[in-house]
């Protein structure tokens, strides 16, 4: 799935704890979003395994949120917030495409690492790949309940997320064809600063994501 819809399980999240304790509504909606989008800062060193624990992140949240409901406060409303985002995130790339530039040629069966178990899960597909159509559909699913309960400036912020979506979704398969002819020609000696993953081509001279796992 899109970063950007990620974010939009955090809005999603948030907007419903600020209908319960509207007092911690901004908290809230920091935390989830940022734990939504958290997992993804590992795009360029071993994407979907050094930051992504399904299973950890789910398992930490739980105490986590027993603890904000008992004692709220702004941090341990933040803390839980936050694990409660990266463990929907981690948990959800499941759903969507492989590892892979071309997600839609379903070459690769891994979509995030499972720490606990040691192992790859292979992906649903239910989203075909970041950026397709029902990913979109998904966000603007996910942004209705902010667009219709809040007020600027988040609903600002929620409908400039779903305009970069819209954007990426136009693009994503263009950009995909265009990496695809730059990899090739990329001089040895910057290669170093490329995410790994791009490094190798296919058979076909395409550029290919080079096994994270390993």
């Amino acid at each position: 799935m899109m970063g950007t819809t990620h974010a939009l399980v955090g809005v999603f999240v948030a907007t419903a704890v600020a209908q319960a304790i509207p007092e911690f509504g901004p908290v809230a909606l920091a935390a989830a979003v940022i734990g939504s989008v958290f997992p993804d800062f590992d795009l360029y060193s071993g994407h979907r395994k050094t930051l992504h624990f399904p299973v950890y992140y789910s398992i930490l949240a739980v105490p986590a949120l027993a603890l904000a409901l008992a004692a709220p406060g702004t941090a341990t409303v933040a803390v839980g917030l936050f694990l409660v985002g990266a463990a929907l995130h981690s948990t959800m790339d499941a759903l969507g495409g492989g590892l892979e530039l071309e997600p839609w040629r379903e070459t690769s069966e891994k979509a995030v690492y499972d720490h606990y178990r040691s192992r790859w899960v292979a992906p649903r597909r239910w989203i075909r790949y970041d950026g397709a159509p029902e990913d979109l559909g998904f966000a603007a699913l996910l942004a209705a309940p902010a667009l219709a309960l809040h007020d600027a400036p988040i609903r600002w912020f929620v409908l400039a997320v779903l305009a970069v979506s819209a954007g990426y979704t136009l693009l994503r398969k263009p950009l995909a064809k265009l990496w695809a002819a730059v990899v090739p020609m990329i001089p040895h000696g910057v290669r170093p600063y490329v995410p790994e993953r791009f490094h190798e081509t296919d058979e076909d001279g395409r550029g290919r994501i080079l096994s994270d796992a390993d």
